[in-house]
């Protein structure tokens, strides 16, 4: 019996260890990746105390690199749409084959969620100004 246990907990220790080093490069990895992502916002608090100007202008580069993903961010919100439409019509075709009372919801809510997530990204990039 005691060389089951030791075996579990040797087997159990190890599992933990494994998980505490994938947890320990995610954080890590994730942390890289914001750094990578937004230097510009290290850079703002690097200039913070030399007056308006170098606001000003930390700002206007965040905002021309952030109009570099508008692009992806438009076709992410399409393709969710995309996603939302199909869940949605095989939840409303589930829900009428039940004969459940709540499908004229359901229907409106699948609609809505589409038609928000298209005028998202139709309006995303007249929001910083891209036009295309």
């Amino acid at each position: 019996m005691r060389k089951i246990i030791s075996k579990v907990s040797k087997t159990v220790k190890g599992l933990a260890k494994k998980a505490s080093e994938k947890v320990n490069l995610f954080l890590v990895a994730s942390i890289m990746a914001f750094g990578s992502v937004f230097p510009q916002a290290a850079n703002a608090q690097a200039l913070a105390g030399t007056g308006y100007d170098a606001g000003t202008s930390a700002l206007e580069t965040v905002a021309t690199e952030l109009t570099k993903y508008i692009p992806y961010v438009v076709n992410l919100c399409y393709a969710l749409a995309g996603i939302v439409a199909i869940v949605g019509a095989v939840s409303v075709y589930i829900a009428m084959n039940n004969e459940e009372q709540d499908v004229k919801k359901k229907i409106m809510l699948t609609v809505g969620a589409c038609i928000f997530l298209i005028a998202a990204a139709n309006a995303l990039p007249l929001f910083f100004g891209i036009t295309n």
